[in-house]
């Protein structure tokens, strides 16, 4: 057999960017055991919220903290719970150094918003992104990511399951999982359903989960999500 040449073992693998979504859990104390029992009650209130989902820590609000935060028990916790902790953000020098020894990555802090000018409806994007279009029901555990795209699905997305799209998502069917738009930071993205009932909705990172009940006039009827400033907005549609 012929030995195996440099040029021919570099073909084994490809190194690419990737952009994953993930969850952000923005710690506003760095008292532990007041974070682990908060935890624990919103978990409680959601059974099956997190499934394995990868967790970016975000530091900003606790950057200014001289307490020194315990990663590797916050790490504990947070894997405790179905998460798997892979970076933070935020945080200052010595936070930082503190969680690459323990193990997690740190990366770039978001760059501020874009400020708009104040309107009755935010502004949709002027590009169309393209549009992925899903004509299955999607069961608990499934997740589908339309990258770069709006996502149409057709189908119910059942709780548990999940809907992803960098661009808006229409639901034409009972919404009961997790639907998140504008995962890569677009605030004019938007959710709709003609029938809502979500486990979670998010847009551009913000997000509320089904512990916040509904108003009774979008609950299990025809709705929209979206984003005004930095609160969620759920509202018949007409």
């Amino acid at each position: 057999m012929a030995p195996t040449t440099p040029a021919q073992a570099r073909t084994c693998f490809d190194l690419k960017s990737a952009s994953l979504p993930v969850v952000a859990v923005v710690l506003k104390t760095t008292d532990f055991a007041l974070f682990a029992a908060d935890l624990a009650g919103r978990v409680a209130d959601a059974p099956g919220f997190f499934d394995n989902d990868p967790v970016l820590i975000d530091l900003a609000p606790v950057r200014d903290s001289r307490d020194p935060i315990d990663f590797a028990a916050l790490m504990a916790l947070l894997r405790s719970h179905g998460t798997l902790p892979v970076a933070v953000r935020g945080g200052n020098p010595a936070q930082l150094e503190a969680a690459r020894a323990a193990g997690l990555g740190a990366v770039p802090e978001a760059p501020p918003a874009r400020a708009e000018a104040p309107a009755a409806m935010p502004e949709l994007p002027a590009a169309d992104p393209g549009t992925m279009v899903l004509d299955k029901p999607l069961r608990s555990g499934q997740q589908v990511y339309a990258r770069g795209a709006d996502l149409v699905v057709l189908a119910m997305v059942s709780f548990g399951a999940e809907v992803i799209a960098d661009g808006n998502i229409h639901v034409y069917a009972p919404l009961r999982g997790r639907a998140l738009a504008g995962a890569r930071g677009n605030t004019g993205a938007r959710i709709f359903s003609t029938c809502m009932e979500p486990q979670l909705v998010s847009i551009a990172g913000i997000y509320r989960t089904s512990e916040t009940a509904l108003p009774a006039n979008v609950a299990g009827r025809a709705a929209q999500v979206r984003l005004e400033g930095e609160k969620l907005i759920v509202e018949p549609l007409a």
